[in-house]
């Protein structure tokens, strides 16, 4: 087992992780290109991001090899002449169980100690990857705006020479008001030595730029003197820093990515501790400007003011009829008065708000992380449990099937989490609660897969579900019954001639006495159970067990016109009265139930009317058999 898993399985991980990481170049392909990052900076950046990559490429390689590796013993009768020999399903999966589990405890190990590194490094690389400035390739016809302060126009390049030709530059260092524009007919842009500077070299032009900022009289503010300067060459040094800087790595490293299991639980203790202490401040400032109270513990003290409270006499005062006496101008004082204590109320307030915000947002953050820690372990073994049996179901091997079905699933795998995780952080969920949504959804899945597969299931085959279907509109299979070539005993027609009766007349009572429509409190007290239907059922197959050993062709094609009875004459035959009557009457199941079982009713009659008239029939030919 294992050397047919661990092949393929590393051969699936390389196949997800080149997938997830041509993924992830595409997304960030903007933030790399026309840079001029050396080879060693992209070397860095796709190793930091495949290991990045390596807790979503896991899971899709366990689930694919997983179904590829039973898919293929399955396709092969590899697994059957396995069961055949009273090896059962759990003990060949045994040496994977094994393996599986210490790839989910090197999973967690990579989680916890590896990840907090890679993501520290890899987001600052790529943060230093977006601050650095473009690499110069001015375009033809176009403004360029990525000269900071400058836009630069360039009719014509001679790409063997350099030269530039019909250039146009505005320069907005002095601000837009103060715009120089050069025009030039020729150019040569070049970067200095240190890769701090941008020297441009201009060949016979003319510079226009307004002396706004010169004037200080107010005569010269009316009219705007202008300079206008022609030259034969003229350099204009920009300032553009070209060089490669990296970030420094200790902001990253105090984000919850970059934090241990213990690190995180740590601040999670801290950050609790602060917001609890944040949400009592405010609320007790809220508490005092709303009310105007405050607490005194002093208990002489106390006693006095009430002492005071009862000798003065209360004041009631009514606020409206004040305001009414006031001037209009004085209301309207007021008022300006209240809004503006309000806004500032309201402003103060949502200030608060943001901060406890801001610090909730973080400590969702952290205890999402601690919870990463363990659902990318606990989603490797539960893809194993889905991808085994589901491989040991279908008995298709190769690159076919089994990539269709682990693309779905991982697809479905990958919705869930991120809406658990999106729910998680925005505090809609608990942590706990985002967080393992994905494997709460799948691990009842790996629990029925397996189920199934152990007892040898057909849940993925399209004839079952195809003959429940008939069954259940009336379109049922037929009958087959083949002349045996060696018959040991023959069949005794003169017993056989009474029960064939017999059962002719069962079937006209059943249908005298079983109407269409089904009495609904009797039914449920029967929980379902039609005891008539299914002696009649057995009757009828004792008969064809014995008369299919018959040398009568006729017997034979006569027997083929009785119908298969089974799975609709009765619901559930576990279910006792008093559970039949609890459902019937006090869940909204019951009605339906009632009614497709008032359906498989009138299936049932026009089966039992078959036999009745089948077995006549029977009669009549065996009655003439044994006349001649």
């Amino acid at each position: 087992m294992l050397q047919t898993f661990l092949p393929l399985f590393l051969m699936t991980f390389g196949i997800c992780l080149f997938i997830v990481l041509m993924q992830f170049l595409w997304r960030y392909i903007d933030d790399m290109v026309g840079k001029g990052l050396g080879v060693p900076v992209l070397a860095e950046m796709f190793l930091y991001a495949a290991l990045f990559l390596v807790p979503m490429a896991l899971p899709l390689a366990i689930l694919l090899a997983s179904l590829m590796t039973f898919g293929n013993l399955g396709e092969r009768l590899e697994l059957l002449a396995m069961k055949s020999a009273g090896v059962s399903l759990i003990r060949i999966m045994k040496p994977l169980i094994i393996t599986i589990s210490f790839i989910c405890v090197g999973a967690f190990y990579f989680q916890n100690n590896v990840m907090p590194v890679v993501q520290v490094k890899l987001y600052t690389l790529l943060y230093s990857m977006r601050q650095k400035s473009p690499e110069l390739d001015i375009p033809e016809g176009t403004f360029y705006k990525d000269i900071p302060n400058f836009n630069v126009y360039v009719r014509q390049k001679d790409n063997a020479t350099g030269l530039l030709k019909d250039m146009m530059i505005y320069d907005f260092s002095e601000g837009f008001n103060n715009a120089r524009v050069i025009l030039a007919d020729s150019g040569r842009l070049k970067t200095s030595a240190n890769k701090l500077f941008l020297i441009l070299s201009l060949y016979n032009g003319e510079s226009f730029e307004n002396l706004k900022n010169q004037t200080t009289t107010a005569k010269s503010k009316a009219a705007i003197p202008y300079r206008r300067e022609s030259f034969k060459t003229k350099d204009i040094l920009i300032e553009f820093d070209a060089n490669f800087n990296r970030t420094d790595e200790l902001f990253m490293q105090n984000q919850s990515m970059g934090k241990k299991l213990n690190d995180l639980q740590t601040s999670i203790d801290s950050m609790t501790v602060r917001l609890d202490s944040i949400k009592n401040i405010n609320s007790k400032a809220i508490y005092d400007n709303s009310y105007k109270k405050s607490l005194n513990t002093n208990p002489s003290q106390i006693a006095n003011e009430k002492k005071e409270e009862k000798e003065e006499p209360v004041i009631i005062m009514n606020f409206d009829s004040l305001y009414q006496a006031q001037t209009p101008s004085s209301k309207a004082s007021l008022l300006a008065r209240a809004r503006s204590s309000i806004e500032s109320t309201k402003s103060e307030y949502y200030f608060k708000a943001a901060t406890i915000g801001d610090e909730a947002y973080k400590l969702r953050r952290h205890i999402t992380d601690w919870h990463k820690k363990f659902t990318l372990s606990f989603a490797c073994l539960v893809f194993f449990f889905i991808g085994a049996p589901l491989g040991a179901i279908i008995r298709k091997g190769g690159l076919g099937v089994p990539v269709i079905i682990s693309v779905i699933l991982f697809i479905f795998y990958y919705i869930i989490d991120n809406i658990g995780f999106k729910m998680a952080r925005d505090g809609i969920w608990q942590a706990w609660e985002g967080m393992w949504l994905s494997s709460a959804v799948l691990a009842p899945l790996g629990i029925f897969l397996t189920y199934k597969a152990v007892n040898d299931s057909v849940i993925l085959n399209a004839d079952t579900y195809l003959n429940a279907l008939k069954n259940l509109i009336g379109k049922r299979s037929g009958r087959k019954i083949e002349k045996k070539e060696v018959i040991i005993f023959n069949p005794d027609y003169n017993e056989l001639i009474p029960r064939l009766e017999k059962l002719a007349a069962n079937s006209n009572i059943y249908l005298a006495g079983h109407k269409h429509w089904l009495n609904y409190i009797k039914f449920w007290e029967q929980g379902g159970k039609d005891h008539a239907a299914e002696e009649l059922a057995t009757e009828m197959e004792n008969i064809i067990e014995e008369l299919s050993n018959s040398d009568q062709n006729l017997v034979l094609n006569k027997l083929m016109d009785y119908p298969i009875i089974g799975g609709y004459n009765q619901l559930n035959t576990k279910i006792n009265g008093k559970a039949g009557l609890i459902i019937g009457f006090f869940f909204p199941i019951g009605i339906p139930v009632y009614l497709i079982a008032t359906y498989q009713r009138k299936l049932l009659r026009h089966d039992v009317q078959t036999i009745q008239k089948t077995s006549q029939e029977l009669t009549s030919i065996i009655k003439n058999y044994c006349k001649d």
